[in-house]
C-alpha cells in the first residue's frame, strides 16, 4: 500500500483527507507540526508527503528543505497561501506541485495519484537515454531529438532548457530554477527569456503548438513536462 504522510494543523482537515485517504487503502500517518513530520518521515518512509506550510513550529519551505537532503518522495503542497513569491518558494525548495486551499478532493486525489505513477515510472533521472513521446524521440546520451523520422536542430540553450524539464518528467518546475539553471543565478528574473525559448521549443516539437501537449505552462509559477 502506498504510505503517505499528512502534515497539517487543522484536525478537520486532517480528518477529512484521513477519511479520503483510507477510503481509497492508503496508509496514513499525520503530524501537525514540521519537527513530527520529519521525525514520521524517518521512521515511517512515505511514499509521498501532503504538506501544509502554515505550521507551528516552523515554516512549510523548511520542511521540504529538510526532506530533500534525503528523500525523493514527491511532496504536494496543500495551503492557503496564494501569492507567487509563497508558491515559487514552495516549488523552488524542492515540492512537486501546489494546491490551493479550500480544495476539491477529487482534484487532491487526482493529483496525488500522478506524483506516485511518476515515482513509480522509470523516467530520465535513473538513467533511461531515449524518451518517447507520441510527437518526437529524444536522446538523452546522443543529444538528438527526432520527430516524424527527421533529427530536430536545436540551439544549445534550447537543449538545456529541455534537458531540465526532461530530468523532471510531471514535476512543475519553477521559472526561477529554469533560469537559474540554464541562464545562471543573475537571470532569475528575467521570465520574457522562457517564454521566448518555450515558444522556440514548442514550434519545433508539438504538433499544435498553441495548444501543447508535453511543454505545459503553469501561469505565473513555472513549466510541466508531460510525456504522454
Amino acid at each position: 500500500m502506498t504510505r503517505v504522510l499528512v502534515v497539517e494543523d487543522e484536525p478537520q482537515i486532517v480528518r477529512a483527507l484521513v477519511i479520503n485517504l483510507r477510503a481509497r487503502e492508503y496508509d496514513v500517518d499525520t503530524a501537525s507540526d514540521g519537527a513530527t513530520a520529519l521525525r514520521l518521515a524517518v521512521a515511517c518512509h512515505p511514499d509521498v508527503v501532503l504538506l501544509d506550510l502554515g505550521l507551528p513550529d516552523m515554516s512549510g519551505t523548511e520542511v521540504i528543505e529538510a526532506l530533500r537532503g534525503w528523500s525523493r518522495a514527491p511532496i504536494l503542497v496543500v495551503s492557503a497561501r496564494q501569492t507567487s513569491e509563497e508558491k515559487v518558494a514552495a516549488l523552488d525548495a524542492g515540492a512537486d506541485d501546489y494546491v490551493t486551499k479550500p480544495f476539491g478532493m477529487d482534484e487532491l486525489m487526482a493529483r496525488l495519484r500522478a506524483a506516485v505513477r511518476r515515482t513509480e515510472a522509470v523516467g530520465p533521472a535513473h538513467g533511461t537515454a531515449i524518451v518517447t513521446t507520441e510527437d518526437f524521440t529524444i536522446d538523452m546520451a546522443a543529444k538528438k531529438v527526432h520527430r516524424a523520422g527527421h533529427q530536430v536542430h536545436l540551439t544549445p540553450t534550447e537543449w538545456q532548457l529541455l534537458e531540465v524539464l526532461i530530468r523532471n518528467p510531471g514535476r512543475l518546475v519553477s521559472q526561477r530554477q529554469l533560469l537559474r539553471e540554464v541562464w545562471g543565478p543573475t537571470f532569475q528574473t528575467q521570465t520574457n527569456y522562457l517564454r521566448v525559448y518555450m515558444a522556440q521549443l514548442r514550434r519545433k516539437l508539438e504538433t499544435d503548438p498553441s495548444r501543447p501537449r508535453h511543454f505545459i505552462t503553469e501561469a505565473g509559477l513555472g513549466y510541466r513536462f508531460e510525456q504522454t
